[in-house]
């Protein structure tokens, strides 16, 4: 029996199976909604008492002091210096890739000026503070520090607060080197839901924050979800996935290694490939059944093709540009020949991948673009992590005399309509036969 499934577009079922293959909901785990909400508010209360009690029983950390959580930047240097020269070329070589591109990224002020002398424009400012959460301990992606880090540091925000736990004194040296490389102002021991507690309401040490980014588990998630509104997030994402269109051009081991990429992540992660050559899809899956085995984590990679994988028999790549355009995945790869013929009928996805040699993993860590992508469809309605989440922009108006003769008798007639009248008031203050 075969670990994927197959699917086409020709089946009278096939919209039916597609929804029932994308289905994910995150169940709502009562016992974490609860817990997350004691906690949250208890760090409002109580601050810094409350954040090492948890620190203490979550993290492990024997500190007995919140300021003892704090992590020298003279260690997060030493880190730094401490990799091996290749492992540090690689970090800094990534982190100078991912800042190159989010520069292009920069938005200006603008303005321009009618006839009347009116001004209006935009103006541009960065946030003051932003709070990075980092999974520590053996869960470690320095990747992650460098894609959220960097991005906020190029928008000019001024102060950058990490926190990452490490349970009974793991600290993961990457981790803290990517945070030195990357320009963050200070990284606090502490995770879980009191960590996101901490940046959203701040404490007596830690300053809050204005807005949350990064990865958790989750407690995390239900954490940010619970903050949003006292603070921003950045999103609340769901499992990986990847969706590759091919024409059957490459090599089937590429293709089947790059479903792997994702499905390593975790049992729930979703990896889909959309092909017309029904011959092609039959090669793919001889390659995954070959190359699994050789897989360190082969035992999630199985769960996860098993669980939500799918090799789906397309009419040709204009269906498939269909399919992917409703799937709206996280990760798309168009491995074909001309992939800009086929990229430019793409609507909705987080990341484009063009070519064979495009690899997902590739943007996971140094290609440039950012590597926080939505999930779960929301590509529909949203955008990779970039400069413009640490960004805010403020409207400018400077009505001009004239133009308060123009627009006064409009806004006063508009506010009685509404039944304002001080509102019209306001305006009609303005007109010269007042």
């Amino acid at each position: 029996m075969s670990m994927i499934r197959r699917y086409s577009t020709q089946s009278a079922q096939f919209d039916t199976e597609l929804r029932e293959l994308l289905a994910y909901e995150a169940a709502q785990d009562d016992s974490i909604e609860h817990a997350c909400r004691d906690i949250l508010q208890g760090i409002k209360q109580r601050g810094d008492a409350a954040l090492l009690e948890y620190a203490q029983r979550f993290d492990q950390t024997h500190a007995q002091s919140v300021s003892e959580l704090e992590i020298p930047q003279s260690e997060l240097q030493a880190a730094l210096d401490g990799l091996p020269t290749d492992q540090r070329q690689a970090l800094e070589l990534a982190a100078e890739r991912i800042r190159l591109y989010h520069e292009h990224q920069r938005a200006s002020d603008w303005s321009y000026t009618e006839a009347d002398g009116t001004v209006l424009g935009q103006k541009i400012t960065p946030l003051d503070r932003v709070g990075l959460y980092v999974p520590g301990g053996k869960a470690a992606y320095p990747s992650s520090v460098l894609m959220n880090a960097v991005p906020a540091k190029v928008a000019g925000v001024e102060q950058l607060i990490m926190v990452t736990p490490t349970p009974n004194g793991e600290r993961n040296q990457l981790v803290l080197a990517a945070a030195a490389l990357s320009g963050v102002d200070h990284v606090y021991a502490v995770g879980g839901a009191h960590a996101v507690g901490a940046l959203a309401y701040g404490t007596e040490t830690i300053q809050a924050v204005d807005k949350i980014v990064g990865p958790g588990n989750a407690y995390v998630a239900e954490a940010k979800r619970r903050v949003f509104g006292t603070v921003g997030i950045d999103m609340i994402a769901g499992p990986s996935e990847i969706l590759i269109i091919s024409d059957g051009s490459a090599p089937a081991d590429w293709v089947a290694m790059d479903l792997f990429s994702q499905a390593e992540h975790d049992e729930l992660a979703q990896s889909i490939l959309l092909c017309p050559d029904a011959s092609y899809l039959d090669q793919v899956e001889a390659a995954i059944e070959r190359l699994i085995t050789t897989m360190p984590r082969e035992a999630i990679i199985r769960e996860s093709l098993k669980n939500r994988g799918a090799l789906i028999h397309v009419r040709d790549l204009d269906e498939a540009c269909t399919v992917a355009n409703y799937i709206a995945a996280e990760h798309l790869e168009i491995s074909t020949e001309q992939p800009e013929r086929w990229a430019a009928k793409i609507r909705h996805a987080g990341a484009i991948f063009m070519g064979h040699h495009s690899s997902e993993s590739l943007g996971d860590y140094c290609a440039g673009p950012n590597h926080v992508l939505p999930t779960s469809r929301t590509a529909r309605f949203s955008s990779p992590l970039g400069v413009y989440d640490f960004q805010k922009r403020s409207s400018l108006i400077n009505i001009s005399p004239a133009g308060a003769q123009t627009l006064g008798p409009v806004a006063a007639l508009l506010a009685k309509g509404e039944g304002l009248y001080a509102h019209a008031a306001s305006a009609e203050y303005r007109l010269k036969h007042s």
